[in-house]
């Protein structure tokens, strides 16, 4: 099972590396800052420090096993986050209104985080097993939707939309990067449209629906649903050319910005490192997507290409997403910015999928399978 040679180390992909570990440093740059409480270093700075170093095992992990396996193990372990989805409905740890977590004694998981990366496990294994080079066709696209809106009505059921809508970008973005048939794009297209108002009507919650009218007019409840994204605006806007220096920020030193480790960890950064603390982020970050983008280019096999294009469409729609929601751009959903944000679930995940990007570039001289 574990292979190792001197081929998949001269092939080791170094920048996909740097690129992670830069981010991911600048993100605990960041948590020390939002979290210090004038005492030194928060808990949950060491719980992220810990997260890290056991993301970095698991890219070890994910680069000792050839990632063709997984087309072996992705629907037991599709199945089992299920399980895990089922249990944290019944079982899991109440937070903010939100049935989410397990406690495994020493760690709070998440399966939602993981069942991003499973998600695009199981699409691209059904993708890679069915394409006859044709198109798909509706029929065809029953399978995988029916796989994607499994976790996705579980998640939602939770409740976190956030992360269900997530699942929703990946299926749709792996969707259309395998080749359609005309009429099939013709009739998704018309279905998405058609679900835009009734899921306005009947799908949303009234909260839900309430973060939305805030997005667009926020000056109209300031101090309520408008609050967070009023003060993110404030924090980001503040930090002007360069900023107004680490551990110097007033709207997340004084706690006016909420969840400034978690879903607005990105304001402080701006507020603190300003423009240009912003503009190397961004270059960092987009290195990483870029370069990911390249992995996909050079692989030998078309599994590999759609593992690829998912995990990297993953990680795009969630920066994408939180960077515009701190802006004031996109409604707050409450989603974390991968490798950055405060979070043990989503940094783990990240890292397992970085190192099956990682397992795909220093395999691509094998050729097909």
């Amino acid at each position: 099972m574990l292979r190792f040679d001197r081929r998949l180390l001269y092939n080791f992909d170094w920048i996909m590396l740097g690129a992670v570990l830069a981010v991911t440093t600048m993100g605990l740059i960041n948590l020390y800052s939002s979290s210090n409480t004038g005492a030194g270093a928060s808990p949950i700075f060491y719980k992220q420090l810990t997260f890290f170093f056991a993301g970095l095992g698991l890219v070890l992990l994910a680069i000792s096993i050839d990632y063709r396996r997984l087309l072996i193990w992705n629907y037991p372990c599709y199945w089992l986050i299920i399980l895990l989805l089922l249990a944290a409905l019944l079982l899991g740890k109440t937070v903010g209104g939100s049935q989410r977590w397990l406690n495994l004694g020493f760690f709070r998981l998440q399966p939602s985080e993981p069942a991003k990366l499973m998600l695009i496990i199981t699409l691209a294994s059904y993708y890679y097993r069915k394409d006859t080079g044709k198109g798909f066709t509706i029929g065809e696209l029953i399978v995988p939707a029916l796989l994607t809106v499994l976790p996705f009505a579980l998640i939602v059921k939770q409740p976190d939309l956030g992360t269900a809508l997530i699942l929703a970008a990946v299926f749709i973005s792996m969707t259309l990067f395998v080749k359609l048939r005309r009429n099939t794009v013709a009739i998704l297209l018309s279905f998405c449209l058609a679900a835009i108002p009734l899921g306005w009507k009947f799908f949303l919650k009234p909260y839900q629906r309430q973060r939305i009218e805030t997005f667009l007019n926020p000056e109209g409840d300031p101090m309520n649903s408008g609050y967070h994204i009023m003060q993110s605006k404030i924090a980001v806007g503040s930090g002007l050319k360069f900023g107004k220096g680490y551990l110097d920020g007033t709207q997340g030193h004084l706690h006016f910005l909420p969840e400034r480790h978690t879903d607005f960890a990105f304001s402080v950064w701006a507020e603190e490192w300003g423009f240009a603390g912003c503009l190397f982020f961004l270059a960092c970050y987009f290195l990483l997507i870029l370069w990911g983008l390249n992995i996909g280019l050079t692989s030998r096999d078309k599994f590999g290409v759609l593992l690829v294009f998912g995990i990297v469409s993953l990680i795009f729609w969630q920066a994408i997403i939180n960077l515009c929601m701190v802006m004031g751009l996109l409604p707050v959903v409450g989603i974390p910015l991968p490798l950055f944000s405060y979070g043990g679930s989503s940094l783990l995940t990240t890292m397992l999928a970085v190192g099956i990007l990682i397992n795909i570039r220093m395999r691509r001289y094998q050729g097909k399978n």
